[in-house]
């Protein structure tokens, strides 16, 4: 399935909030991505028309299976990539922004590569 960067930067941003505070809401969104919370508010219509995310009557926002597999996906893209990157040298400002543009275009194959590199490196991910 392909999505827009732009869906799955947003969805990756659930997952995260998530993980970290144990609940997202829209302004959380907004915050973490800096956009407007028109934006947001757009985009979780969207999301729920497609079957991305489920939202409570309180405003709280769950990602179905469906964003949840692929939040997960760009989640670790991002993760991998910026740890090869910064075993590259590259400082972990440069590489977190970085990975976030290369999680988007990169192939499976070049991924798997990255991913078994760091492995045979012992470069926890």
């Amino acid at each position: 399935m392909i999505i827009k960067e732009s869906a799955e930067n947003y969805l990756e941003s659930i997952l995260v909030i998530k993980n970290q505070k144990g609940f997202v809401r829209s302004i959380d969104i907004a915050n973490d991505l800096e956009v407007s919370k028109p934006s947001v508010s757009v985009a979780m219509k969207n999301f729920r028309e497609e079957g991305y995310i489920t939202v409570d009557p309180d405003g709280n926002i769950d990602l179905t299976e469906k964003g949840l597999n692929i939040a997960k996906r760009v989640l670790e893209r991002h993760e991998v990539i910026s740890k090869a990157l910064m075993a590259l040298g590259v400082s972990e400002k440069t590489a977190l922004e970085d990975s976030c543009k290369i999680e988007h275009v990169i192939s499976e194959e070049t991924f798997s590569s990255i991913k078994e590199f760091l492995k045979s490196k012992n470069i926890e991910f």
